[in-house]
């Protein structure tokens, strides 16, 4: 039976989990209370079409739900959503869309042709000519100083109170070009987050082309899909990037700046957007210094 949830479904953390410490020094064992976050099922159903099932921590579900539609192209803006409810069911969690004619028969046609169930932004995809078909060229472009960046790094901790119980989840921020944070999701996956963050920023009427998004995970090529079609002109990840997230980001125009830190960072495309002083330095032959 359906059980709605209050405050979009926050049952993100559980605590108390006790357990045995094993000692791998000289400390020995120990007995420990751990808190983890929650990964469950959460089942999107669209116009009464069960289209995908997704393992996901159950907080900001209507954000997760909204940002889940955009990205899959079911919806061109929160306002094509016509209804979402999120409710607890035995074993997880549903959440309804209602979506006007055309996002439902989208949904039909992929739901018929879909051969898998993943988070990785593969719903309803069928062939390799569909996961590589064209990305719609980045049309806003912003200046972002390098300490902008840097600033953007030191209050991300800030806006990751799960990350901070449990060390178990990918966050996602939206940032102006000064670096300042506007808003943060997390989840356990990082595309989870990434769509979370899409759709609680079309929700508020916050326009993704106007700053740029930061992300605690490696940068595989679907958080480029899911960025540049969110209409945001930079991405930075913490961690490394995949060729095809390269590849992909440089094709559509999108500035891509990864492994992050407070004291370097790599530059895939985009550079001409990324501003402030610097000087390029000879590195000795052999060095292995990496950003």
């Amino acid at each position: 039976m359906d059980r709605p949830l209050e405050a979009q479904g926050r049952r993100a953390v559980e605590t108390g989990l006790d357990r045995l410490g094993l000692g791998l020094g000289p400390e020995g064992d120990a007995r420990m209370t751990r808190s983890v976050p929650v990964e469950a099922p959460v089942a999107f159903d669209v116009c009464g079409i069960g289209y995908a099932v997704m393992m996901a921590t159950p907080a900001d579900l209507v954000d997760y739900a909204t940002g889940f539609a955009l990205s899959e192209g079911l919806a061109r803006g929160p306002e094509d959503i016509l209804d979402v409810q999120a409710h607890a069911v035995e074993g997880g969690f549903v959440v309804r869309l209602n979506l006007p004619p055309d996002g439902a028969q989208k949904a039909m046609a992929r739901a018929r042709t879909r051969v898998t169930e993943s988070s990785c932004g593969l719903c309803g995809i069928d062939n390799i000519e569909q996961v590589l078909r064209p990305l719609p060229p980045v049309i806003a472009r912003i200046s972002v100083e390098r300490e902008a960046i840097v600033r953007a790094l030191a209050e991300l901790p800030e806006h990751q109170p799960l990350s901070r119980e449990t060390g178990a989840v990918h966050g996602a921020a939206f940032c102006l070009p000064d670096g300042a944070i506007v808003m943060a999701r997390e989840d356990v996956g990082r595309h989870n987050a990434l769509d979370k963050l899409i759709g609680a920023l079309a929700r508020q009427g916050i326009d993704p082309a106007t700053g740029f998004f930061l992300l605690t995970a490696r940068c595989s090529y679907e958080l480029v899909e899911k960025t540049v079609r969110a209409g945001c002109p930079m991405l930075v990840t913490i961690s490394a990037p995949t060729t095809l997230a390269a590849e992909r980001a440089e094709a559509a125009g999108l500035t891509l700046v990864t492994l992050a830190r407070p004291d370097a960072a790599l530059v895939l495309s985009g550079r001409d957007n990324i501003s402030g002083h610097s000087s390029i330095v000879p590195r000795p032959r052999g060095s292995t210094r990496s950003p």
